[in-house]
């Protein structure tokens, strides 16, 4: 998956925004004004993905494009290398994983008022060791 395909599937989420909040390179998405994505517009390989702890250890040991994120707490925070041979619907899953795990945190009352921010979930399939 290229970075501008990646960019409009974070934008197509409900209620994202995005901006430079570190630097002019690299670009955050955001729910609520909370992160779930970050991706350096410069060194375009990596992109940075908050992830269940659990999953992330799994994630990590499945596939060699996945690391912990270099600069982020390591045991919430994966970096996928977009350069390898991970599927676009793997890559859509963790991004849709990572913003349904910041949504569930977001205050009740948001969540009351913005529904569809809770009807955003992975793909079934791509984020367990189930075969199909």
């Amino acid at each position: 998956m290229d970075i501008e395909t990646l960019r409009a599937y974070c934008l197509s989420l409900p209620l994202v925004t995005e901006d430079f909040p570190f630097d002019e390179e690299v670009l955050v998405f955001r729910v609520n004004g909370k992160i779930f994505a970050m991706m350096n517009l410069v060194n375009t390989e990596w992109f940075v993905l908050k992830c269940q702890p659990d999953l992330a250890l799994e994630l990590r040991e499945r596939y060699p494009e996945i690391a912990p994120a270099w600069h982020m707490n390591k045991r919430h925070w994966n970096q996928i290398n977009l350069y390898g041979t991970l599927s676009a619907g793997l890559v859509r899953a963790m991004v849709a994983h990572s913003y349904a795990l910041v949504a569930a945190k977001l205050s009740k009352a948001f969540r009351t008022a913005h529904s569809e921010v809770m009807a955003v979930q992975p793909e079934k399939g791509y984020l367990t060791t189930e075969t199909e």
